[in-house]
């Protein structure tokens, strides 16, 4: 993906990616190889067509075309395969709408992001990442996907249903999700509705999983309904289901919106930030000088062995800035479809209404003419010096545009205050002759992540002692198999 990068009057190239195969397109080198296949596309064009299945797709591999892909939403709607089996799981939640009705939307929503309500959150995160933590002991080997999926799945839980949630119905939620995020990549790039319809075991563990979470969310709304107005809790739930009754003025909405809204900062707001977490915390224990650094920073500023409040986040700098580098270097968000609302130009190609457009942040992400040395961990690439640098629309972790995801501000401090409590109180080594591979879904990261814990010196984890007679947990490594996770496999989709 080389070239000018500020160049108007470009001359830009269309082409066709190879290897076509009769009826699934390029689906089989998405499932099996998807990081090579993406970046192998730059070498045949700016704009590069693919076949999702048997329908044309348009690849935006340059980071003017996606500019010109997010910066115009009304041309570049939310669509295509992925928005298209979004939509049937989760509704037309502020994720998933039409250009047309997502502006009412974010409005609803975007008080309860907005950064003085997230810094009043900061306590609640707390809290929670203290209390996933609190079991840990020296030499144990945890699973830290498992934990940060723990972890996030309590955060967005007590921001969206306070107290509402008990603690086997929010494990049965984060198991819905994650065969539903497994399962939704292969829709994505193979969406030939025959194949879903197989009664093969994967494709029943989808349904079940999508039966699963509407019936969750139907039961906290019927049970919150059947409560007084006046609960004291403040919550999304409670904005929603003011939104419902009309309150404050506005056209009161549907019920299936305030499902299609739930599902949606659930199924956005769990598995991309436990998995931007797992990544940080893979890389930083693969990275030493990375790992004292942040040890350093940590203990400077959480001096209390207290996870971090509204005041010492804004601090934590260093911490800031490993998340950042993950995030470029293994984005959760890797592949995005849109869909054009009308007759357009792109690259100077023509697109019919309906097209399939594509852009990668990880493409974006390890362009070398965009980032030296792409494929390396450098946190001190967002220095302030450095990061002014890096140029406009290079970086999109959370897309860019008036459709920029509404939960980056919650993400982000919820991700900061998990690393910097974590690098306070431990050390996680990666288990010897083990690395984590890369099998992205719908969204990237390590799903079978496993560290040996060590307690930094002197520092260990306010909590209960252990129990004698309760045996250490050691979990074995784990050969991730998307036979029985869910998953990626064309003949288990």
């Amino acid at each position: 993906m080389s070239g000018s990068l500020h160049s108007p009057s470009r001359n830009w190239t269309v082409g066709t990616a190879p290897g076509i195969f009769p009826f699934l397109g390029h689906g089989i080198d998405l499932v099996r190889h998807p990081l090579s296949f993406l970046e192998s596309l730059p070498a045949h064009g700016d704009l590069v067509e693919i076949r999702l299945g048997p329908q044309r797709a348009w690849m935006a591999c340059h980071p003017d075309l996606v500019a010109q892909v997010l910066g115009d939403p009304a041309t570049f709607d939310k669509g295509g395969p992925l928005y298209d089996r979004l939509r049937i799981l989760l509704g037309d939640g502020v994720g998933t709408c039409r250009q047309r009705d997502h502006r009412r939307q974010r409005r609803m929503l975007q008080p309860g992001f907005r950064k003085a309500r997230v810094a009043d959150r900061v306590h609640l995160i707390g809290e929670e990442v203290e209390s996933v933590c609190q079991e840990w002991r020296d030499g144990q080997v945890v699973d830290i996907s498992a934990t940060t999926l723990d972890l996030s799945t309590r955060v967005i839980c007590r921001v969206l249903f306070s107290d509402s949630l008990d603690a086997a119905t929010a494990a049965e939620m984060r198991r819905c999700l994650a065969t539903l995020v497994r399962g939704m990549f292969v829709r994505t790039v193979m969406p030939v509705d025959a194949l879903f319809r197989l009664p093969t075991p994967a494709n029943r563990r989808y349904r079940h999983a999508s039966a699963g979470l509407r019936a969750i969310v139907d039961a906290v709304v019927a049970e919150r309904r059947r409560g007084t107005v006046h609960t004291g809790r403040d919550d999304l739930l409670g904005t929603l289901l003011a939104a419902a009754r009309g309150d404050g003025g506005e056209t009161a909405i549907t019920d299936e919106e305030v499902h299609g809204q739930v599902v949606t900062l659930m199924f956005a707001g769990v598995e991309s930030t436990a998995l931007c977490l797992s990544s940080a915390l893979d890389l930083v224990g693969r990275h030493p000088a990375e790992e004292r650094r942040l040890h350093s920073e940590a203990d400077a500023v959480l001096a209390s062995g207290r996870p971090p409040g509204p005041d010492e986040l804004p601090r934590l700098t260093h911490t800031r800035r490993v998340l950042t580098e993950t995030l470029r270097l293994r984005p959760p968000g890797w592949l995005f479809t849109r869909a054009t609302s009308r007759e357009t130009r792109l690259a100077g190609h023509r697109l019919p209404q309906g097209a399939t457009v594509l852009f990668s942040p990880y493409l974006l992400h390890h362009d070398p003419a965009l980032f030296p040395e792409p494929g390396r961990f450098l946190p001190d690439r967002w220095l302030p010096g450095q990061a002014a640098a890096v140029r406009p629309g290079a970086m999109i972790p959370f897309g860019a545009g008036r459709r920029k995801c509404i939960g980056e501000t919650l993400a982000m401090a919820e991700a900061t205050a998990a690393l910097a409590y974590i690098a306070r109180h431990w050390r996680l080594r990666p288990v010897p002759g083990r690395r984590e591979r890369l099998l992205p879904a719908a969204s990237l990261g390590p799903r079978a992540l496993v560290m040996t814990c060590e307690p930094r010196a002197g520092r260990p984890v306010a909590g209960p002692a252990p129990v004698p007679s309760r045996p250490r947990t050691t979990v074995a490594p784990v050969t991730h198999n998307s036979r029985t996770a869910g998953g990626n496999d064309v003949h288990d989709a």
